[in-house]
């Protein structure tokens, strides 16, 4: 039986906080990598984040199939927050 699981935005690192390049600008989604009804491998990207001058992928933590996208380019995205739902496999 299939499992749906949560995929959350993890905790920013601590230097996010302390760095005065990239601390210091808007955390947002540049790019969405990913689309519902896409399989994808554990360690594969789900979106890229912007913080003014650093950019990061952020990877799923499982493999599966994408249900469902809870982010969208531009948005700001929270730590916590739901980035997508997967049917783990």
């Amino acid at each position: 039986m299939a499992e749906i699981v949560e995929v959350k935005m993890p905790r920013y690192p601590e230097c996010w906080e302390s760095c005065g390049n990239c601390g210091s600008g808007d955390v947002f989604v540049l790019e969405v990598l990913v689309q519902p009804g896409e399989t994808i491998r554990a360690d594969d990207g789900l979106i890229t984040l912007e913080t003014g001058k650093v950019a990061l992928d952020i990877p799923s933590p499982y493999a599966g199939r994408i249900i469902e996208l809870r982010v969208a380019e531009g948005e700001h995205v929270a730590e916590g927050a739901v980035i997508a739902t997967i049917e783990v496999t």
